[in-house]
């Protein structure tokens, strides 16, 4: 599913989310060209993951942006503008497939490890560090997943948490 609604931070109303893949040439100052054009226009980044493609001359960048269809649409239109940009793909009718990553690192008391560990395959997850009082967990998957791993986590004492964003790709035979 390429939108969902979520709740706007400080108020009941619903927005929806959107995500847009963007390539563009892999040189410097694009990236920064692309968030300015953003923000100039008042539009939230709520997710923003790039890296080069198979081409290392071009870059792609995954944006989860939120809004109404007209805000989408005035966003794809500023960034076709751009120089850099080669092409600007919307997912909102197209079916594909998405990811997360989120390292947490939780508190880990003795007493507590094996119901810990008994979370992380539940959830497909893989412990990847161990320290005296810590674990660190890596998780994919939807962002839901993700949001649901980390509320589980809570009850143990999450002490660090880092998230990639979405990525995204096309199902099927066509690419972007």
């Amino acid at each position: 599913m390429a939108s969902s609604a979520t709740m706007m931070a400080g108020g009941p109303r619903l927005q929806e989310q959107h995500t847009i893949t963007v390539l563009v040439d892999n040189k410097p100052g694009v990236l920064a060209r692309v968030s300015g054009l953003f923000a100039r226009r008042g539009y939230n980044i709520e997710s923003l993951t790039v890296s080069i493609t198979e081409n290392p001359e071009v870059s792609r960048m995954t944006i989860v942006v939120g809004g109404d269809m007209d805000t989408l649409e005035q966003i794809t239109k500023q960034l076709h503008k751009l120089i850099d940009t080669l092409k600007v793909v919307d997912y909102l009718d197209i079916p594909m497939l998405e990811r997360e990553l989120a390292l947490i690192k939780v508190s880990a008391d003795p007493g507590q490890r094996a119901e810990l560990m008994q979370l992380v395959e539940i959830f497909r997850g893989r412990v990847i560090d161990v320290a005296e009082k810590t674990f660190v967990v890596e998780v994919t998957g939807s962002g839901e997943k993700i949001d649901s791993f980390e509320k589980q986590m809570e009850a143990f004492g999450v002490r660090e948490l880092v998230r990639t964003g979405r990525i995204a790709m096309m199902r099927g035979p066509r690419t972007v």
